[in-house]
């Protein structure tokens, strides 16, 4: 078993923007060292500046990347917790209409992007002694609805994929945490789904007053890893008050 590592260090995956970004930064803010991950090395070159944030390119999806970002971690010492926050959705086609294309990115970077950084650093988690694995999933994993379902099913399945890791991982002292964001506004989420729709991204919170923003997850997250190992916040489901529920959001004109 290793030592307790200080400070504590982390590797965050989508950290370039969002909630990957601001969940970065608030680690730093309580002493954390981070790995910040993303596929686009130019989104990273702000994390750069930030005493405590290392950053590093790669691309979740393909696996040889993310051996070469796990030997890069290792030379730096390792990590004590991964948060597997890389994901998103892309398109709002009913299932009849659904892309074929549009699925597969959703599998790829949603389930098997997160199974890819799982199985890596898995070995070093394990080797710790008091490791954990954060994933962030979405209210959308537990409630389907129409022109979701691709990105429905992305989402069962990485919330499947974390209860199954936490009842394989217990044995292993390895905390499993899930936490489902329901409706935040952050700057590329909705744009990106909607193929670059900047006036649809932003109907999408039309009248919503206060929805979460990215830094409100970031703080869920922290509070989640930083508290002492033995306690373990299974799931953690989050939505602004506005939104009772996936089909209700009380907007205001």
């Amino acid at each position: 078993m290793m030592k307790q590592s200080s400070p504590r260090r982390a590797l965050v995956t989508g950290a370039s923007s969002g909630i990957g970004a601001a969940t970065a930064h608030r680690l730093t803010t309580e002493g954390w060292q981070v790995f910040a991950v993303a596929r686009r090395a130019e989104k990273l070159e702000h994390l750069a500046e930030q005493e405590g944030i290392i950053p590093l390119a790669c691309d979740i999806t393909d696996r040889e990347q993310v051996d070469q970002a796990l030997e890069q971690v290792q030379a730096q010492g390792g990590i004590d917790t991964l948060i597997n926050n890389a994901g998103g959705a892309l398109g709002i086609d009913p299932v009849a209409e659904g892309r074929l294309e549009d699925w597969r990115w959703m599998f790829e970077v949603n389930v098997l992007g997160t199974l890819n950084m799982i199985q890596a650093f898995l070995p070093m988690l394990r080797a710790h002694g008091e490791g954990t694995i954060l994933n962030v999933t979405s209210t959308a994993g537990l409630v389907a609805y129409e022109g979701g379902a691709g990105y429905n099913a992305a989402k069962f399945g990485e919330h499947a994929l974390t209860g199954a890791l936490r009842l394989e991982e217990a044995e292993h002292n390895v905390r499993v945490i899930e936490v489902l964001p329901g409706m935040v506004h952050t700057e590329e989420f909705s744009a990106k789904r909607l193929r670059g729709d900047a006036a649809a991204a932003e109907k999408v919170y039309a009248g919503v007053e206060k929805p979460l923003v990215a830094e409100d997850i970031a703080e869920v997250i922290t509070s989640a890893v930083t508290l002492p190992h033995h306690i373990n916040m299974d799931q953690i489901v989050v939505r602004p008050v506005a939104q009772a529920a996936q089909h209700k959001v009380i907007r205001k004109s």
